[in-house]
């Protein structure tokens, strides 16, 4: 069976982090294929308003544009309402009912799953990578004695095999601290340094169209 991960979130603005996690959970977990959606917005996150869809869009294409097992998918960009995590999860099933499917998320959003909607279906209907991220600390209590018992502890793993039933598998085999929010606000307040933290291609697209 083929394995697909599939890496949702804002991406403002995509950065040598993701892609680490990219390359680095297709190594681990033998991926066939791993594709980045970014949501049209967080709608978690109401407050927030992000950079404009079709320029993080472009970013996340160039990015990829060399990667031959990693691309974008516009799943969330395409549909007229803006879907919840759940929504896109049960479609994507639908649509690839022969691949084991995997839903790939940061410490962050792991911190905050039980402000999503149907947050316990999130996390039951494919398997779960939750990448962990400096300084923030994983925790494990916020979350019910089900979810609990379904999750794999797999830091400081390199090798193992996994199970064939849907679980939540813990990871720090990426460990490249950076943030977006940290790269937006060294744009806007003209602190230098910043395009190390960005694929080359990224920071040109950034700069040429001002894009924060």
């Amino acid at each position: 069976m083929k394995k697909i991960a599939f890496y949702g979130g804002s991406f403002d603005p995509i950065h040598k982090g993701h892609l680490k996690v990219a390359q680095k959970l297709v190594e681990l977990f033998e991926l066939d294929e791993f594709v980045f959606i970014p949501a049209f917005h967080a709608p978690h996150k109401k407050d927030k308003k992000p950079t404009s869809a079709f320029q993080r869009y472009a970013m996340l294409c160039l990015a990829t544009k060399d990667e031959a097992k990693i691309g974008v998918s516009k799943v969330e960009l395409d549909l007229p309402n803006k879907p919840y995590t759940i929504e896109t999860l049960t479609k994507l099933k639908t649509a690839l009912p022969k691949k084991k499917i995997f839903f790939v998320m940061g410490a962050d959003s792991w911190a905050e799953i039980t402000t999503w909607r149907e947050w316990e279906k999130v996390l039951t209907v494919v398997n779960i990578i939750v990448v962990t991220r400096p300084p923030i600390q994983i925790e494990f209590s916020h979350v019910t004695p089900d979810i609990q018992a379904r999750i794999v502890d797999l830091r400081g793993k390199m090798n193992f095999e996994l199970d064939d039933e849907d679980k939540i598998y813990i990871t720090d085999a990426v460990s490249l601290g950076i943030s977006s929010t940290e790269i937006r606000n060294k744009i806007r307040e003209q602190i230098d340094g910043w395009r190390d933290d960005v694929p080359f291609e990224v920071a040109n697209y950034i700069e040429k169209y001002k894009v924060y």
